[in-house]
């Protein structure tokens, strides 16, 4: 019996742009958590004396603005050296271009799968055989999988790939392959990169894309970590997910259904911080709260969304002690008079769905996004930083969905003067 560790996407040192538009936010904790995720993943293979590490693509995030990113990682395959494990792994998109990598001096228990072609590496004492290729540019859109070397009899195969497999939702389609492809090369695993969720494509050969190893944005939820693989003496094998992830981002979804004051809906979003906090397990956690659903406090909440948005960051500090972030908050809640039902042959019918076309298309968006421009003018600057973000389509959708909410009050005679 055996152990190995599948990690992918470490994603070392990202530079994670846009961090500037949140004053708040606990810049060196989001910067430093990748570093501490990869620290964590060694510690974890030290303790758990595993025969080898792999990490599938993505270990960098680009080019590093200095050598202090690569020397970081060279003090953490040392400490598994000193430990006798040995790491295997590729590049992928990210890291493909990196320049410096190639004049990086890697420790003896490393193992860097080559660009040219795909090629076997045999753990004798295991009878393992790891068989990998790395990128060799970022948009690599062949199918590596097909050229993968056949498998070695009487060994347990790895097959060690970076994919976007039969597709991953806001993942480029790099070096797509289909389940059958894998299968083909009758390996008994497969360790795959590049899509950041977690999951287990197939049971029988086992094919599992680990995930990364720390969420990067609010589009990365939940607990991030790797897959700690387990081959018993029939070669047999299990996983069990482990989380690595030091900071952890999380949607904090409250229904203010029937909601009928201020005080109410804070007490609910309240609840569901606890919540997520409590099952947190320790990590940072930065939240992006949601509020949504039709209730008689909805006018209150857009007309006091300053006060409502101090208070539930001030709620906040109070549950977290200063370990919640609160990224952003969203007002997604409608009036419950406004008139329902189907509206498509009147005025007001027309106008939600010229809302509706232009939420949906990025190219309209865009057309909004450049008259913005003349509004700007007249703004001054102070106020332009905080309340126009040009470019960011997300704010944009925020603003119509509020738009169109007031403007339908208004139109039906339920809105006030404000």
């Amino acid at each position: 019996m055996f152990q190995f560790i599948h990690a992918a996407d470490i994603h070392l040192d990202s530079p994670l742009k846009g961090l500037e538009q949140y004053p708040e936010a606990p810049t060196q904790i989001i910067r430093t958590a990748p570093r501490d995720a990869l620290v964590q993943l060694v510690d974890l293979a030290i303790e758990q004396r595993v025969a080898f590490v792999l990490i599938a693509g993505d270990l960098y995030d680009g080019d590093w603005r200095d050598f202090n990113t690569g020397l970081f990682f060279i003090h953490q395959a040392r400490r598994l050296r000193d430990a006798e494990i040995p790491l295997y792994l590729i590049s992928g998109n990210h890291d493909a271009a990196n320049r410096m990598t190639r004049s990086l001096q890697l420790p003896e228990n490393v193992t860097f799968f080559s660009a040219a072609a795909a090629e076997t590496k045999l753990i004798p004492e295991l009878d393992v055989a790891i068989h990998g290729q790395s990128f060799a540019t970022a948009a690599t859109f062949d199918n590596l999988a097909l050229k993968y070397p056949t498998a070695k009899s009487g060994c347990f195969n790895i097959g060690l790939l970076h994919t976007c497999a039969t597709g991953g939702e806001g993942h480029e389609p790099y070096a797509p392959c289909s389940l059958e492809d894998l299968k083909a090369q009758n390996y008994d695993y497969w360790a795959l990169g590049h899509i950041h969720k977690r999951e287990i494509l197939c049971e029988e050969p086992l094919i599992a894309f680990s995930g990364n190893i720390q969420g990067r944005h609010i589009r990365e939820t939940g607990p991030k970590g790797c897959l700690l693989v387990t081959v018993d003496d029939d070669r047999r094998l299990s996983t069990e997910f482990r989380a690595l992830d030091v900071l952890r981002w999380e949607l904090a979804t409250v229904d203010a259904r029937g909601a009928r004051s201020l005080e109410e809906t804070l007490d609910r979003v309240t609840t569901e911080i606890e919540t997520l906090f409590g099952q947190a397990e320790g990590k940072y956690l930065a939240l992006r709260v949601i509020i949504q659903g039709t209730c008689p406090v909805h006018k209150d909440l857009l007309s006091k969304r300053h006060q409502l948005i101090a208070e539930i960051r001030g709620r906040a500090v109070d549950i977290g002690r200063g370990e919640i972030w609160i990224e952003k908050i969203k007002i997604n809640t409608s009036d419950p008079v406004q008139i329902t039902g189907d509206i498509s042959d009147d005025a007001l019918g027309e106008i939600h769905s010229l809302f509706e076309q232009v939420q949906a298309n990025p190219e309209l968006l865009v057309e909004l996004d450049c008259d913005f421009s003349t509004v700007s003018q007249k703004i001054p600057a102070t106020v332009k930083e905080s309340t126009l973000r040009q470019g960011d389509s997300e704010w944009l959708n925020e603003i119509l969905s509020e738009a169109e909410s007031v403007l339908m009050s208004r139109l039906t005679g339920r809105g006030d003067n404000q």
